[in-house]
């Protein structure tokens, strides 16, 4: 059928879902309905905030539906209302049977991995984490094991050795707006093959960040530890102890110091133009940095207001 001819409901809420909702609008796809978190409380003054996707939504006019339970009765009757006969979901949370097997056409999902590898919630950030040279994106129809389901389409994406998760983010949101396009067209034609996914002895996995998670391990070498600071930039962002206050590290550099002297975590500085953390290898400069309490910085003007107690080991 002629793709304008399709009834889609998208599902989405942060702003990596949003390219994908605009460009299926801009080529004409009939988006009868969004489905997306509701609005809560954000920031210091706990103003009420709409999701990115509800705010794309309404400036095109399309309804939305934000449930606070995927499974009461009532959504399910709002879902049903709607007729569509495609579902697409991108960074949404897990839906139950009764909605994704709904429509006629099924539901996809847009997962910013190459599946099988990278199942779970972080994929972006476990890639760089791991010194991945390469991910990508896939779509993939909807069955009840999250991230399980028979592939449609894939598309590969370099990571770059100076990529950090937000760069990296924000080409994979707009490449995988173009595979949600590509696979509702094929959808549409009906030339589409699915691909059950491969079982690999050795998936890598990408799971949930918790502040723990956030921690820098500097026992590591400096590759390991490189990676990791990158991989949680810019948000969560990977933490350590600096001054005995909880440090956000942004940026680093390698550099191919060594210092004997210094356990790993230690660290040394000028207090002018540089700081260095030991990890198990090398010495790691420090470029970005948020020190608790204050504002986000680049390395020399975190040192012209900030002493550093030198040779603090955590």
């Amino acid at each position: 059928m002629p793709i304008h001819d399709l009834r889609i409901i998208f599902m989405g809420t942060p702003e990596f879902a949003v390219p994908s909702l605009e460009i299926l609008v801009k080529n004409g796809c009939r988006v009868v309905a969004v489905v997306t978190a509701p609005d809560k409380p954000k920031g210091r003054g706990q103003e009420v905030a709409t999701s990115a996707v509800k705010d794309a939504a309404l400036r095109h006019s399309i309804p939305v539906l934000q449930p606070t339970n995927l499974k009461s009765a009532d959504f399910i009757t709002a879902v049903r209302a709607f007729d569509a006969n495609l579902q697409v979901v991108v960074a949404f949370r897990m839906l139950p049977e009764v909605i994704w097997q709904m429509p006629l056409l099924g539901t996809f999902n847009l997962h910013a991995s190459l599946l099988p590898d990278y199942r779970g919630a972080a994929p972006i950030n476990w890639a760089i984490i791991n010194g991945e040279k390469e991910t990508g994106t896939t779509t993939f129809f909807l069955q009840h094991a999250i991230d399980t389901g028979n592939i449609l389409f894939q598309e590969k994406e370099p990571i770059t050795a100076d990529d950090d998760a937000g760069s990296l983010y924000e080409r994979l949101m707009i490449t995988g707006a173009a595979l949600v396009l590509k696979t509702v067209d094929h959808i549409a034609a009906g030339t589409y093959k699915e691909a059950p996914q491969m079982p690999k002895q050795e998936a890598k996995h990408a799971p949930k960040i918790f502040k723990e998670t956030c921690k820098i391990n500097w026992h590591q070498d400096a590759d390991k530890v490189y990676n990791f600071i990158r991989g949680l930039s810019p948000y969560p962002a990977a933490w350590t102890v600096l001054n005995d206050k909880t440090c956000k590290i942004y940026k680093t550099s390698r550099t191919n110091l060594k210092d004997k002297s210094l356990a790993p975590g230690a660290y040394v500085s000028d207090d002018q133009t540089y700081l260095y953390f030991q990890t198990s290898t090398h010495l790691l400069s420090i470029e970005e940095l948020q020190l608790e309490g204050k504002k986000k910085m680049k390395i020399d003007a975190f040192l012209r207001g900030n002493k550093v107690v030198q040779d603090q080991a955590k």
